[in-house]
């Protein structure tokens, strides 16, 4: 007879909850502190866990992609932006409500972001792993954007003749970590003036509201 599987929910509960701790930790370090400057031992350390299940959660590498998944929307995975709970409820909004609560959440998880997608960049330059998955972290990206321009063009917000990759290149621009790093980190804006200037900028440069 064939041994009899054994499944706790407490238990996959309890593992759920230790991952989550050690993501959210490894979040903090990587902003921080860099992918360099990050070990598994201090990871450990910041969520209270024993380094073998640091180990256990996964290499380095595949924690710092996790880590940017939680702090962009909440949860991990490679799905897309808009089938994320924060996203999906505001595409089911009203236009003149979705539009500044989209905003809003761009602007808020850059800000939650900006640390760790530096890191990101600074460890593809020598880590192939994280290269290729900032490659495909940037195509998945891209087409969150490009579907953002298509829920616009349905709803009739987007004016003038022009193309519609065009327009995502140009979101893609603007609502970039790195776009949020130059403004609030290198310039000193407020995030409150940041996510002004960035709901004037789509307004203008990608619907192409008149002024």
């Amino acid at each position: 007879m064939a041994p009899r599987s054994y499944s706790s929910p407490i238990r996959e509960e309890a593992s759920a909850q230790t991952r989550r701790r050690i993501v959210q930790a490894a979040t903090t370090l990587f902003s921080r502190d860099g992918y360099q400057g990050t070990t598994m031992s201090a990871i450990a350390k910041e969520a209270g866990v024993s380094v073998q299940s640091v180990h256990l959660a996964g290499p380095k590498s595949a924690l710092l992609m996790a880590a940017f998944e939680l702090a962009l929307a909440g949860d991990e995975g490679t799905h897309p932006l808009y089938e994320r709970p924060a996203v999906a409820a505001i595409m089911e909004l009203p236009p003149a409500e979705a539009l500044p609560a989209y905003t809003r959440f761009l602007a808020e998880a850059n800000a939650r972001t900006a640390g760790i997608d530096r890191a990101l960049y600074v460890a593809a330059e020598t880590d192939a792993g994280v290269a290729a998955a900032v490659d495909d972290l940037n195509r998945r990206r891209h087409h969150d954007l490009r579907m953002a321009i298509t829920w616009m063009a349905a709803h009739g917000l987007l004016h003038g003749d022009v193309d519609p990759d065009e327009r995502a290149e140009v979101l893609t621009h603007l609502v970039s970590p790195a776009t949020y790093r130059f403004f609030a980190r290198e310039r000193g804006w407020s995030d409150e003036r940041y996510q002004s200037w960035l709901g004037d900028a789509i307004a203008r440069l990608v619907m192409r509201v008149p002024a």
